[in-house]
């Protein structure tokens, strides 16, 4: 064991004197450097056997070290934007010996994650909360009388969020010592758009003014910045972010730690809202993600050596391919369809049909209420648009679900991707609601695929309806049913029946057909497809409920508000007592790990259904 450990110290041997940022500071500014290079290579080697976020952490390297070194952290508070730029800061952090089980069942989150550190400071995964969060912090210390630095590390592709300008308003109006760091990678997930990145990249050509300022001189020096503006006027256009009430700085070389390091210990000085405009390179210090830093933006287990190969073809295809493959095939056969996706091009399976049908393709930004009601608005003026958002993110244009398309009652169409489990990306990213948060909206209807073809065919249906419809399925594979290509819609609000058995019937919805036939088998249970949450099949539920023992409902949402308490409300307004069993996801959030262990925890798996339904059995 003591040689097993002894390898890799020899390629490491500053960051591994680093485990807490209070080491990090006793080092000598000049060591930094090379401490920048032995963590990019570490995140390199680590990111390739866990998987993983990989371009945005080796973007942040040099950021995330004088972070820590300038302030005093945990005291002083750092709050990052969505997180999964973090690997640095957990390795900084006294986490580095558990990288290897990042993202794993019982392992490290991708995430910042309150209870994991003290020096995640705020759980974050989705974007575009950090400067309200670090605002709330500096106005909390403010009134405790306390002493303390509040920094928001916030994405140019987050910071196309109306959040983030909500809070720029706020906190642009009080006398709090606040730190907004722009970390301007011309990138989110999906390649930027929007006029703020071209208002960004108009301002980056404020690094020429700083180069031409004196040879020695890197960055301009914030104390003198007002003496001098009319000089950088000429340079570059006044901001936005000054007329907000901040002190803007920058731009800066986000990976020049002599630019970095006196920039940041100037603005410690300083007094109220400060912004500072860095820029980096997704994919820095790696030439294959620098060269493609979306193809390395999540990544599975890969050769580092050799970098990510393509996929072998012939396997099954994803839902979210099925999805994709429906989009460019439904397009090209009615010219209605417009495609609306809020900056998940890539995760939602959009690139080929943003290649062909580019006037119809719309990549709104990270802004998920925009993206509802921009949809809206098309489907007033005859459009028939898809929104292919995922499950977790429609939670953040709820209210527009409501207001804009469900009250008016128009004909979007809502692709739900990631619905249920996720696995590595954990709570955050968990589709565990949408059954509950959509069946409870007049007008809509949802539909829950069990397979590929099915899929495909209720994408069709939701498409020619005239009223708001939703299409939720789960992330990966199905169970590879082959698809038939064509256009077919499904009757609305009809299951069918897929096994015939007795005492015991289990109503599946969606993902959970698969387990609940094999549990079925042993035993000798009925099983229903139900295919739709809303509406029910009504004569379905009442035949199996006249005719069984037991009923039992499975779904991968939470039980509360779920699939399973539509069928007990259906029941009771039809006044038939029959003992009825849910089966869903419990009351809790469940953490990252391999989907499989998270259905087994869940008993969503087969040997958990039989458990369950055996136990309630032997009870009734």
């Amino acid at each position: 064991m003591p040689q097993m450990s002894k390898a890799p110290r020899t390629k490491y041997p500053l960051l591994e004197m680093v485990n807490t940022p209070a080491a990090l500071r006793e080092l000598e500014r000049s060591q930094l450097h090379r401490l920048a290079g032995e963590l990019r290579q570490y995140l390199i080697d680590s990111v390739s056997q866990t998987g993983g976020h990989l371009s945005s952490n080796l973007g942040t390297g040099e950021l995330t070290i004088a972070l820590h070194y300038v302030f005093d952290t945990p005291n002083d508070r750092l709050v990052w934007d969505v997180g999964h730029q973090t690997y640095g800061h957990k390795i900084l952090t006294g986490r580095r010996e558990r990288m290897n089980r990042l993202r794993m069942w019982e392992g490290l989150s991708g995430f910042p994650q309150r209870t994991e550190s003290e020096y995640d400071t705020f759980g974050t995964a989705h974007s575009s909360t950090s400067i309200s969060a670090a605002l709330g912090m500096a106005v909390a210390s403010k009134l405790r009388g306390e002493e303390r630095q509040c920094i928001a590390i916030i994405g140019d592709g987050a910071m196309t969020a109306g959040m983030a300008f909500e809070a720029m308003n706020n906190a642009g109006d009080m006398d709090v010592n606040l730190l907004v760091i722009l970390n301007d990678n011309d990138m989110s997930i999906s390649p930027p758009v929007g006029a703020l990145n071209k208002y960004l990249a108009k301002l980056m050509s404020g690094r020429f003014y700083s180069r031409a300022k004196g040879l020695g001189q890197k960055v301009l020096g914030p104390i003198a910045r007002r003496a001098e503006e009319h000089v950088k006027g000429m340079v570059t256009p006044s901001t936005m972010f000054e007329e907000f009430g901040f002190n803007y700085i920058g731009p800066i070389d986000g990976h020049d730690l002599d630019a970095l390091l006196p920039t940041l210990n100037n603005i410690k000085q300083l007094q109220g809202p400060q912004f500072l405009h860095v820029v980096t390179r997704k994919g820095q210090g790696y030439k294959l993600a620098e060269a493609d830093p979306v193809l390395y933006h999540g990544v599975s287990k890969f050769d580092s050596s050799n970098g990510i190969v393509g996929a072998k073809s012939g396997g099954k295809p994803a839902y979210f391919q099925v999805f994709g493959e429906w989009l460019c095939a439904m397009a090209a056969h009615d010219k209605r369809l417009v495609g609306i996706t809020p900056a998940m091009r890539e995760g939602s399976g959009m690139v080929q049909f943003a290649e062909k049908f580019p006037d119809r393709y719309f990549d709104v930004g990270i802004a998920e209420q925009h993206s509802v009601t921009f949809a809206a608005g098309l489907a007033c003026d005859g459009a028939k648009p898809v929104v292919a958002i995922y499950s977790t993110f429609l939670q953040r244009g709820f209210d527009q679900l409501i207001h804009d398309v469900q009250i008016q009652n128009l004909p979007v169409m809502f692709a739900l991707d990631r619905a249920g489990l996720v696995g590595a990306d954990g709570a955050t990213h968990h589709g565990s609601f949408d059954l509950s948060y959509l069946r409870c909206l007049p007008n809509m209807t949802v539909m829950t695929p069990s397979d590929e073809n099915e899929c495909w065919h209720m994408l069709s249906t939701a498409f020619y309806m005239d009223t708001p419809a939703a299409v939720r399925y789960p992330r990966g594979t199905g169970p590879g049913v082959a698809i038939e290509r064509d256009f077919k819609t499904l009757p609305v609000g009809k299951g069918e029946l897929r096994r015939q058995g007795e005492k015991i019937a289990i109503l599946a919805f969606g993902s959970m057909l698969t387990p609940a036939l094999a549990a079925a088998e042993e035993l000798n249970a009925s099983v229903a497809n139900m295919r739709f949450v809303k509406p029910l099949d009504t004569e379905l539920i009442l035949s199996l409920a006249a005719t069984h023992e037991l009923l039992v409902t499975v779904e991968e949402n939470v039980v509360m508000g779920g699939a399973g308490s539509a069928v007990l409300e259906l029941l009771q307004q039809n006044r038939r007592i029959v003992a009825v069993l849910q089966l869903g996801l419990p009351d809790r959030f469940i953490d990252q790990g391999d989907p499989a262990l998270q259905l087994k925890a869940c008993a969503l798996d087969k040997d958990g259904l039989i458990r369950s339904i055996k136990q309630r059995m032997e009870e009734t």
